[in-house]
């Protein structure tokens, strides 16, 4: 690593989405590793100053912590680019299409990158009829950590066509995007920004004790278990890999990225789909980054500076390192 010892790292994290607490547990984890490594942190919970609040911390760079608005989504990268303060994590125009699941199919799938089809909808249009047969999933187009997912089966106590009483994501937010359920396996691959380029990682496998990959089964721990390296077959192993790789590059993204996917197995290849790709991804204890990192040999606080360097060297304010190097 060529991080300088006495660099100052703000990191920002926190925030009103609803993906707070994850965020101030990613938070944590970060500034307890950096501040580990030597470095000096300022912790920072976002709020409406946070503008003024971090000018008055004068960082040479930002650690993005945050997950979902305004942290994920284009705002907080259009503030600090304004602050000409380095961050790390992607730029704005990648944040704004990223975190938009119909915006990024549009990125994507032209380049041949499988995706499930399906569309966006009013929720009030749920309670008319479905808009694609069943089974299929309803989601928020940008949110993140699976927040507000829902399946709806013929077997579902939503009713059919939807109740407007029947709990669920269609009474939280305005529209929703439909997609086809895809039966099968829950992977996901992580890629980090070398000096070299982006290296995948490898392939998880998320096993959940009950239900699906939600948000209370991904924090919870004990809920799901990951398996790594995944048992797979190697060509779908190779297509997990390759379609990480080519939603970060054709995203945009920085410094770490993670593409997670269904996988039909009895479809074979034709069987995968990537769902989305998360430019900010978890930094939790239970997160899958920091697991796969670690499998690789890279230590959660030499992960942690990775992502920093390839902030810096972004902005043109530090010199190459070599991945896995200490």
């Amino acid at each position: 690593m060529s991080l300088p010892k006495d660099l100052h790292i703000l990191v920002l994290m926190g925030g009103w989405a609803n993906e707070r607490e994850v965020s101030l547990m990613s938070g944590k984890g970060v500034a307890d590793a950096l501040e580990g490594a030597g470095h000096r942190v300022t912790r920072l919970d976002m709020d409406r100053n946070v503008a003024a609040k971090i000018r008055e911390a004068s960082p040479d760079v930002v650690f993005n912590a945050l997950h979902g608005a305004p942290g994920e989504d284009g705002t907080v990268q259009g503030m600090l680019d304004l602050m000409g303060i380095p961050y790390t994590h992607a730029g704005l125009a990648t944040s704004v299409i990223a975190i938009d699941k119909e915006l990024t199919k549009h990125a994507l799938v032209p380049h041949g990158i499988p995706m499930p089809g399906g569309r966006v909808v009013a929720s009030e249009e749920l309670y008319e009829g479905d808009p694609v047969a069943r089974p299929y999933v309803l989601k928020p187009v940008n949110e993140g950590s699976s927040v507000g997912v829902a399946i709806v089966t013929d077997e579902s106590n939503c009713g059919n066509p939807i109740s407007r009483d029947a709990k669920g994501p269609w009474q939280d937010f305005k529209t929703l995007l439909a997609e086809p359920f895809i039966r099968g396996r829950e992977l996901t691959t992580a890629v980090i920004d070398t000096p070299e380029g982006p290296q995948a990682l490898g392939v998880t496998e998320l096993i959940v004790e009950s239900g699906f990959y939600d948000y209370e089964n991904k924090y919870t721990e004990g809920r799901t278990q990951h398996i790594f390296p995944a048992e797979l077959p190697q060509a779908i192993e190779r297509l997990c890999l390759e379609y990480a790789m080519q939603a970060h590059r054709r995203l945009g993204c920085e410094g770490v990225s993670r593409s997670d996917f269904r996988w039909d197995d009895e479809q074979g290849e034709k069987g995968l789909f990537l769902l989305e790709t998360n430019t900010q991804p978890g930094m939790t204890p239970l997160s899958l980054v920091p697991e796969q990192a670690r499998y690789c040999g890279i230590a959660y606080p030499q992960l942690c500076e990775m992502i920093v360097e390839d902030a810096l060297r972004r902005a043109g304010r530090l010199g190459t390192g070599r991945l896995g190097d200490g």
